[in-house]
């Protein structure tokens, strides 16, 4: 959170001063008055400038946005970042990547950009919390096609088990993920699932209850 400390004639310009060398509009600033200084004697002898600081109010939801719209135009990718307000709350922020063109380049294999671009910018904007701010990254819906793949795979690799009379074992997957295959099987009384692995290399494994 940026802070600076500026003195001037009087508190107005010292204000006006300090927000921007900051580069922010005063509803983003908080502003402390630590010296309101004095015109003297005849407005010349004696004179004091005043003095105050003013700190960057930190806004989660505006500095993540701002933040992925950065790392995009570093890339050079045209793709738009909206917030979802229906879905952002307090505890909690949640952003869709739009366009039509380049939208497979931040989505990448199975989500793997996707979720890379999600863990920065969670860690950009808690670095400056005290408590934490979840972070989520969609992208035209992705999320719940892929939710949406996974249960429909859970399923049928279940069913592949309690046939085969046999283990399955997925391929390698975020923690995200493997908790939507645990809970799609959940309710399955044929089979068990766990995971196995260390990161990033942990597996689900799908294993019949009566072999």
């Amino acid at each position: 959170m940026k802070s600076i400390k500026v003195e001037a004639k009087n508190v107005e310009k010292a204000v006006k001063k300090a927000l921007a060398e900051l580069e922010i509009d005063r509803k983003d600033a908080e502003i402390n008055v630590i010296d309101k200084g004095s015109k003297g004697l005849l407005g010349l002898i004696g004179a004091k400038d005043a003095v105050v600081e003013v700190n960057e109010i930190f806004d989660p939801v505006k500095k993540g946005k701002e933040f992925l719209e950065t790392l995009l135009n570093k890339a050079n990718i045209n793709v738009g970042v909206e917030i979802l307000e229906e879905k952002s709350n307090e505890e909690q922020v949640v952003y869709n990547l739009t366009g039509e063109k380049e939208l497979g380049l931040v989505i990448g294999h199975r989500g793997e950009t996707l979720d890379a671009m999600q863990y920065l910018t969670s860690i950009y904007i808690n670095k400056e919390l005290e408590e934490y701010f979840r972070v989520l990254l969609d992208a035209e819906g992705y999320r719940d096609r892929r939710k949406e793949t996974l249960e429909r795979l859970a399923e049928r690799l279940a069913s592949k088990a309690e046939r085969k009379k046999r283990k399955v074992v997925l391929e390698p997957m975020p923690p995200h993920e493997r908790r939507i295959i645990h809970i799609t099987l959940k309710e399955n009384k044929n089979v068990k699932s766990y995971s196995e692995g260390k990161e990033p290399y942990r597996k689900v494994m799908i294993e019949p209850l009566d072999k």
